[in-house]
C-alpha cells in the first residue's frame, strides 16, 4: 500500500484511540511515527526524531515548572482566597470572578489546564457551599480559563503560535489570544445568564448560601508569605520583560535582542529553587507531562506524514467536506467534534493546523490565517465536555451532594452544541473577512 495512505491510517488511528482510550496518544504516535516511517516508508530514524519538537518542548516544560512552584507553594490558591472576597455578598459575583481570575492565571502563563485544574476544587467547592449551580460554575471557571488559552505566554498560545509560525503565520498571536477571548466570554456569559447567574444577585438573608458567603469573606486570609512574594516577583518579572522585548521589536524594527520564554521562566524557576520558595520535586511530580508528550508524540506523527505525502492527502479529504466558502464553519465543525472526545492542544491543533496550506491549495481558495483561528476557536469552545480535561476536571471535583451522572450529562449537551455554535461563529466571523 502507498506509504502516504498507511501514515494517513496511523493519524485516523491515533486520533480514534485519543477518544476512546486513556493511553496517551503522544505514545503511540510517535511508536507509529517509528513503524511507519523506517519500515513502511524507508526513512532513516534520524529523519523521524528530527520532526521532535525540541523548542516546543524546552518552552512547554519551562513554564509549566514555573507554575507548578507556584502552585506548590501556595501562592495560586492564596490569590484565588482573596479573590473571592471581591463578591462583596454578592452570590451572583462568584462565578464572575473565577471567570476572570481563571482568565487572569491562564494569561500570565499558567495556561487553560493549568487554571482550571487549580480552581476547580476552590470554586465547586464553594459553589456547593453558597447554593450556586455546577453546571453554571463549571461554564463559568472552564470557559474562563480557555478564554485565555492562546495568550503568548501560556502553554496553548505557545503549541499553536508555534505551529503556525512553521507554516508561515506568523504574527497572529495576539489575534489569537482576542478572537479565543472574544468567542469564549460570549459562550461563558450566554450560559451565565440563561442558567439564572442574575437570579443569585438577590441578598436573601435567610438563605443558608448567602449566610455562608458572609461568614467566608469575615474570615481573614494570611498575607503572601516572603516566598509566594518572590514568586509573583518572578513572574511579574518574566511576563514584563517578555512584553516589553515584543513591544521594542515593534517600536525598533532592527533590535536584535530576544528573550525566549521558555528559557527565561527555566531561569525564573531556578531562581525559586536556590532560594527554596517552592518544592521542586513536588513541582516537577505536578507538571502536566503528560500534556507535553502528547504534542510533541502527534508533531512527530505529523512530521512523517509530511514526509511521506500523507500531509496532502490529508488536506485533499479536508478539502472534500467544504467548498472555500465554507471551509471555516466545516473545519470549526471538524475539530468540535473530535476535540469534545480528545485533547484539543494535545491532538487536535497539531493534527490539523499544520494541513491549511494544503487545504487552501486544494480548495482554490480561503484565508489561511482565517482557518487557522477557526481551527482555533473551534477546537476549544467545546472544552467544557467532561470527556475533555478541564470538564473533566470541573466534573471530578463537583460539591459531595452534587449528582455527577446529571452535571456530567448536562456538561456532555453543552460540549457537543458548541461544536455547532463554533462552526456558526466562525463562519459569521471568519468567513466575511
Amino acid at each position: 500500500m502507498n506509504p502516504a495512505v498507511i501514515s494517513l491510517l496511523a493519524l485516523m488511528l491515533a486520533l480514534i484511540i485519543s477518544c476512546i482510550s486513556p493511553i496517551n496518544v503522544g505514545f503511540i504516535a510517535i511508536a507509529l511515527a517509528f513503524l511507519v516511517g523506517h519500515f513502511v516508508a524507508g526513512l532513516k530514524v534520524s529523519a523521524i526524531t528530527a520532526g521532535f519538537p525540541s523548542g516546543l518542548f524546552i518552552t512547554l516544560t519551562g513554564i509549566t515548572l514555573l507554575f507548578a512552584q507556584a502552585q506548590a507553594n501556595g501562592t495560586l490558591e492564596k490569590i484565588a482566597r482573596h479573590s473571592v472576597r471581591l463578591a462583596r455578598g454578592n452570590r451572583g459575583m462568584i462565578p464572575v470572578i473565577f471567570f476572570f481570575l481563571a482568565a487572569g492565571l491562564a494569561t500570565v502563563g499558567a495556561g487553560n489546564i493549568a487554571a482550571t485544574a487549580l480552581l476547580a476544587p476552590i470554586a465547586m467547592s464553594i459553589a456547593g457551599e453558597l447554593g450556586i449551580s455546577a453546571f453554571l460554575m463549571a461554564i463559568m471557571l472552564a470557559n474562563g480559563a480557555n478564554a485565555a488559552a492562546f495568550s503568548p505566554f501560556a502553554p496553548t498560545g505557545i503549541i499553536a503560535n508555534s505551529i503556525m509560525a512553521r507554516i508561515g503565520l506568523e504574527g497572529a498571536a495576539w489575534a489569537n489570544y482576542l478572537n479565543t477571548l472574544l468567542a469564549q466570554s460570549a459562550v461563558a456569559f450566554s450560559g451565565y445568564f440563561l442558567l439564572g447567574g442574575l437570579r443569585l444577585f438577590t441578598r436573601d438573608g435567610a438563605h443558608s448560601g448567602q449566610k455562608r458567603l458572609e461568614e467566608i469573606i469575615s474570615q481573614k486570609v494570611k498575607p503572601f508569605t516572603r516566598h509566594q512574594r518572590l514568586t509573583l516577583g518572578v513572574i511579574a518579572t518574566l511576563v514584563i520583560s517578555v512584553v516589553s522585548v515584543q513591544l521594542a521589536s515593534v517600536i525598533l524594527p532592527g533590535l536584535e535582542v530576544q528573550l525566549d520564554i521558555g528559557l527565561g521562566a527555566f531561569v525564573c524557576a531556578v531562581v525559586l529553587s536556590i532560594a527554596g520558595a517552592a518544592d521542586e520535586a513536588q513541582a516537577v511530580k505536578s507538571m502536566p507531562w503528560g500534556v507535553i508528550l502528547m504534542v510533541s508524540g502527534v508533531t512527530v506523527l505529523m512530521s512523517v506524514l509530511d514526509k511521506t505525502g500523507g500531509m496532502d492527502l490529508f488536506t485533499r479529504l479536508l478539502a472534500k467536506l467544504s467548498g472555500p466558502d465554507y471551509v471555516y464553519a466545516a473545519i470549526a465543525l471538524v475539530t468540535g467534534i473530535i476535540s469534545a472526545y480528545s485533547s484539543s492542544s494535545g491532538v487536535v491543533l497539531p493534527a490539523f493546523l499544520p494541513t491549511i496550506p494544503g487545504l487552501v491549495e486544494n480548495l482554490g481558495g480561503g484565508n489561511p490565517l482565517m482557518i487557522a483561528y477557526s481551527i482555533n476557536v473551534g477546537a476549544h469552545l467545546v472544552d467544557v465536555s467532561p470527556l475533555s480535561t478541564l470538564g473533566a476536571l470541573c466534573l471530578a471535583c463537583a460539591a459531595g451532594g452534587e449528582d455527577r451522572t446529571v452535571l456530567f450529562r448536562k456538561l456532555m449537551a453543552w460540549g457537543l452544541s458548541m461544536a455547532l455554535v463554533g462552526a456558526l461563529v466562525c463562519q459569521l466571523f471568519f468567513g466575511y473577512r
